[in-house]
């Protein structure tokens, strides 16, 4: 099977969107197939959560208004192309201790059936762009210390390696990557 890039050299088929009133449906099949994968697609979402008020607890979060205990004020954009869902991109504004030492100020994935694609790439360059814009000069990502395609989307996209930390949460360790 062939693969399609994912754009024209500038990013113009994958873009980086709000989640709207009609995602609702791909949204929730994202989130319960990530979570197949023990990764959290919808940051704060829980099944049976009225869509509408996830949408609200993720525009305020946006705006910096009654983020929860332990989150950060944060952007949650899907990744689109041609209208269908293919991963998202977490992206926080500032650093907590937790997010300073494994966490980051970008968080992103790719749903298992379009991986391959170079989605993961775009996706962090667009992100990288807007935590720029949102006073970010200098950002952090980590990935799991296994995930070799994790690091090198990280170190295409600028990404200069400096530790490995052992997860807190009892998870795999963390490699960490700045980049300027």
């Amino acid at each position: 099977m062939d693969r399609e890039p994912p754009g024209d050299g500038d990013g113009t088929r994958l873009r980086l969107r709000p989640l709207r009133p009609e995602d609702e449906r791909a949204f929730v099949a994202a989130h319960r197939a990530m979570a197949a994968e023990d990764f959290t697609f919808g940051l704060g979402y829980a099944d049976g959560m009225r869509w509408l008020e996830y949408l609200d607890h993720l525009d305020r979060w946006c705006r910096g208004i009654a983020v929860p205990e332990g989150f950060v004020r944060s952007v949650l954009l899907v990744a689109d192309v041609h209208g269908e869902i293919v991963g998202r991109s977490s992206i926080r504004f500032a650093l907590n201790d937790l997010l300073a030492r494994e966490g980051g100020h970008v968080g992103y994935c790719v749903l298992a059936e379009q991986r391959r694609r170079g989605y993961a790439t775009e996706i962090l360059r667009q992100s990288l762009v807007i935590a720029r814009a949102g006073g970010v000069d200098r950002v952090l990502v980590t990935c799991d210390e296994d995930n070799m395609g994790s690091a090198t989307v990280i170190e295409r996209c600028g990404g200069v390696f400096e530790s490995v930390v052992e997860d807190t949460r009892d998870g795999p360790p963390k490699r960490r990557y700045w980049i300027d």
